[in-house]
């Protein structure tokens, strides 16, 4: 049934104009039962803190998971004036931080553009804050919701600023490939394990993990720079940060381009260990006769 889908989205609707400090504190209140009620994401956190921080105590690691909750939460509530409350206050709440000359090939640039964006919880932010600037189309891809109601409520949500189109991650690459050769913009988000199909095996945080080398193959055959994209969860609402652009990048060798991807994400999650999506099974695909790591 959808009703419970258009409730929800309903109250998202009502929440839009409370003050932040009123919203994040409800995300602060429920991430304790989140934590104690979500067994299975809980115990996927763990383990992908305990394989990634190994030098960290079991104490460090589970007040990271627990502030990975809390970010959790906290941004799911912040989709209610990022995609529904008026513009002027998304720009009051939504900073970006970079370089003139980055802003300037992001804003009015023609050539075909890469933002790689990997999974901090402050993606969503990060997308809305930068199709409000970027005056070229912009696309990206997503995977479909199974409830009809709430993918379409996250597809307007996602593409309601700018000239943006989100392509279902099940249409392949060629329409993607195509608009990035005209000069268009694509907010890229590959750093997930999407199972061993089209994959290869790299390392992250000295863990062989499954990934996708989208990054570079789209680059190859879009012809298109790369610029990384970072959006930080900050108490006044978001920091997005654009880094340099790439110059080593891609190399013609998946492995070696995902590896690249891989070490310098890692660099970026130290620094705020607690914002990213720990959420995900991202060692679920084993190299050949390994057995799962989230075994019970």
């Amino acid at each position: 049934m959808s009703w419970p889908a258009r409730l929800a989205i309903g109250v998202m609707r009502a929440l839009a104009p409370m003050p932040l400090p009123v919203l994040r504190g409800a995300g602060a209140l429920l991430s304790p039962l989140l934590f104690a009620l979500a067994g299975s994401r809980r115990r996927i956190t763990e383990t992908n803190l305990a394989l990634c921080f190994p030098e960290k105590s079991p104490a460090e690691r589970r007040r990271i998971a627990r502030r990975t909750f809390t970010c959790f939460a906290q941004t799911f509530f912040d989709r209610a004036w990022l995609w529904h409350a008026p513009r002027e206050l998304i720009e009051r709440r939504v900073t970006v931080r970079a370089a003139p000359e980055l802003l300037r090939e992001l804003v009015e640039g023609r050539d075909p553009l890469i933002l790689f964006a990997p999974h901090f919880y402050g993606l969503d932010a990060g997308a809305t804050g930068l199709t409000m600037q970027v005056l070229r189309p912009t696309l990206t891809i997503y995977t479909t919701q199974s409830n009809a109601t709430i993918d379409e409520w996250v597809r307007v949500g996602r593409t309601r600023f700018g000239q943006v189109c989100a392509f279902d991650r099940m249409a392949g690459p060629k329409p993607v490939i195509k608009r990035l050769r005209q000069g268009e913009v694509l907010y890229l988000l590959p750093d997930m394990d999407f199972g061993p199909s089209h994959s290869v095996f790299a390392p992250f945080f000295g863990v062989q993990a499954a990934t996708v080398p989208s990054l570079s193959r789209f680059a190859s055959l879009g012809h298109a720079k790369v610029m990384p994209v970072r959006t930080r969860l900050t108490r006044t609402g978001y920091e997005i940060e654009l880094f340099p652009i790439w110059e080593d990048f891609p190399s013609g060798d998946d492995e070696s381009d995902a590896a690249l991807m891989n070490r310098r994400l890692e660099a970026w999650i130290r620094e705020m260990p607690e914002q990213y999506y720990w959420v995900h099974r991202r060692f679920k695909t084993r190299p050949p006769g390994q057995p799962s790591v989230y075994a019970r």
